[in-house]
């Protein structure tokens, strides 16, 4: 099954951008944060640190999960097509509703970013944690999408499966 492997390879491979994006928050949040010292720096140093701790922990599951989860799925819709319709249709159900929640989220967190860094003065702590909240959640929307379009597309081809009887 293609389509099956070229998903959970791009989720994989997905999760490499989470990881390398995670990686370099760590990196410039632990520079501003104990190299810069400003309080601009630590402010948005603290967003960039705990985004990164998520992003750190999606992605090194989604890329330990994935070759599992093709050989998982490749070999139910070998033996049982509607089988593997009927489990993974509401798991990918679940899946996409939570690209919901986590756009309305990071969409929250975006505006919040752009209302903390607009409203207090150039160089506060206040400043830096919307400037890092913006950074985070704007890359966490923008990876996102790509997730939840791919994710669509193989619950379509999931759900052209044959149907139990």
């Amino acid at each position: 099954m293609n389509f099956v492997d070229d998903y959970f390879t791009a989720e994989k491979t997905e999760s490499l951008f989470f990881v390398a994006v995670g990686l370099l928050a760590v990196g410039a949040g632990a520079y501003f944060f104990f190299v810069l010292k400003q309080p601009v720096y630590r402010g948005a140093a603290i967003p960039l640190l705990l985004v990164a701790v998520l992003q750190l922990v999606v992605g090194t599951t989604v890329y330990v999960r994935s070759p599992k989860d093709i050989e998982r799925v490749t070999g139910l819709i070998q033996k049982d097509p509607a089988l593997a319709k009927a489990e993974e249709l509401p798991r990918m159900d679940v899946v996409m509703k939570k690209f919901v929640l986590y756009r309305s989220v990071e969409i929250a967190l975006l505006l919040a970013g752009l209302a903390l860094w607009g409203f207090f003065p150039a160089g506060s702590f206040w400043r830096g944690v919307g400037l890092g909240l913006f950074v985070q959640a704007g890359l966490m929307l923008s990876l996102d999408y790509f997730a939840e379009q791919r994710g669509q597309r193989y619950t379509e081809q999931i759900g052209a499966l044959p149907s139990l009887k």
